[in-house]
């Protein structure tokens, strides 16, 4: 069993600031949890609430923290999801998250097109609390998902980082905010 002693972290800055980033390196699925900023609290101190036994990486680049620098400065990726410790996330939840994961770049999908693309037409707020809790945001693109009249929703980097990251994979918003029609799966 995995415990947060197994557990070490690495820091990224960026742009729209620091992104954390939970590897447990004995486990074949090793990304336990990625952080994105949120302001008044560094990525450091809400690892170290949420893994307290975890400890700085060695510095030795990671693939996948290299593939989420260059995600971060608008180099396109591909992420695997076989990287990510989904193991204990099942039902609805993971239907959601991996449904969220096969949006494409570029592409966005509304919170009620997830739900019902996870098996639950209706279920719109249900999939938003599940891209609100969603623990690999970035991989799992939980930036891609919206609102239905087009407008952004919520993001736990906040909004003008879920713009910016739309708009670094090419999706257009209109003089209100709203993506544009043609990006809406």
């Amino acid at each position: 069993m995995k415990t947060d002693f197994d557990c070490v972290y690495d820091i990224i800055a960026s742009p729209m600031g620091e992104v954390g980033i939970v590897r447990c390196p004995g486990s074949l699925r090793h990304v336990r949890r990625i952080f994105l900023p949120r302001a008044g609290i560094s990525a450091g101190e809400r690892i170290r609430e949420s893994f307290p036994a975890a400890v700085p990486s060695s510095g030795k680049g990671d693939k996948i923290l290299m593939r989420i620098r260059a995600f971060l400065t608008g180099e396109p990726v591909d992420f695997s999801i076989d990287e990510l410790d989904i193991e204990g996330v099942g039902g609805f939840e993971r239907r959601v998250l991996l449904a969220d994961f096969a949006i494409p770049r570029g592409r966005v999908m509304t919170y009620g097109g997830l739900a019902a693309k996870a098996g639950v037409p209706g279920g719109a707020r249900a999939a938003g609390n599940v891209m609100a809790g969603n623990p690999f945001p970035l991989v799992i693109p939980c930036h891609r998902v919206i609102r239905s009249d087009g407008s952004l929703g919520g993001f736990g980097g906040g909004l003008p980082m879920k713009r910016a990251l739309l708009e670094m994979e090419g999706v257009a918003f209109d003089k209100k905010g709203r993506v544009l029609s043609s990006h809406i799966l």
